[in-house]
């Protein structure tokens, strides 16, 4: 299977590098990278022309934001799975690839597979901050604010071509829409692989702030609602606890090395 990679980025230069390095570094082979740059005007650019030989498109012109840049790097996959690792983030180990694929061998019904994510300060930084796990997750409790990890998903292309791209009309929480109208709507198959497969830098847009928290909360309401799954505010509550829980609980295992 070929597997497309997008990774979005926008004045990235202080961290894209190690984005790159975990993607070119993969030991599976029939990887097609895709970037997609909005523009920048720092050395992110200088930087992604190191790695040319081995990304098959970089496009960078101004965008609408994250989910519009997103929806290009979708539109130019030519592989048979679709993953975005944007330039925050980079694979817990030279493996992960491998490990997705596998899961998808074999199991043409098979749609979507997700891991879990770490949080972590930096790429030298092993020090697990926020463990992210999708262990107990399954798609009745996106009415209760939970879904996926994000960047740890990789899904058939078919899925993009059938029930469309990220919606532009969510500011955060297009992701979590997008969930909302594979698994609860469509009903697609998924499958968890128990592994750590990104490492993600904190500081995240969704998690910086009140005021960004308060804005998902009010679009993951949005999202539910309007793919006919209702919620409100007050059925997010429940998900707090289980919030302040990922500071302290740690990942039982990694992508093998």
């Amino acid at each position: 299977m070929k597997v497309s990679i997008v990774t979005v980025c926008f004045n990235s230069e202080q961290t894209i590098r190690d984005t790159l390095e975990s993607v070119v570094s993969q030991s599976y082979e029939d990887i097609e990278y895709i970037i997609v740059d909005g523009a920048s005007t720092d050395g992110t650019l200088a930087i992604v022309d190191e790695f040319k030989d081995r990304i098959a498109r970089v496009v960078s012109e101004p965008d609408g934001g994250i989910y519009d840049a997103m929806n290009k790097g979708i539109s130019l996959a030519t592989g048979d799975l679709v993953g975005l690792l944007n330039s925050d983030d980079f694979f817990a180990s030279e493996n992960a690839v491998s490990e997705i694929v596998e899961c998808f061998r074999g199991n043409d019904e098979l749609d979507i597979v997700f891991g879990d994510l770490v949080y972590v300060n930096s790429k030298t930084d092993s020090t697990v901050r926020r463990f992210y796990s999708s262990r107990r997750f399954r798609p009745w409790k996106l009415r209760f604010g939970f879904m996926p990890p994000h960047p740890a998903t990789y899904v058939r292309k078919r899925v993009y071509d059938n029930f469309g791209l990220y919606s532009l009309d969510y500011r955060i929480a297009s992701d979590y829409e997008m969930f909302v109208r594979w698994l609860f709507v469509n009903r697609i198959r998924f499958r968890r692989v128990n592994k750590v497969l990104v490492r993600m830098r904190m500081g995240g847009i969704s998690t910086s702030g009140i005021s960004n928290s308060l804005l998902l909360n009010k679009e993951i309401v949005r999202a539910c609602v309007s793919n006919g799954l209702y919620t409100n505010v007050f059925f997010l509550m429940p998900k707090i606890p289980f919030k302040l829980l990922e500071l302290f609980s740690r990942p039982r295992s990694t992508v093998s090395t």
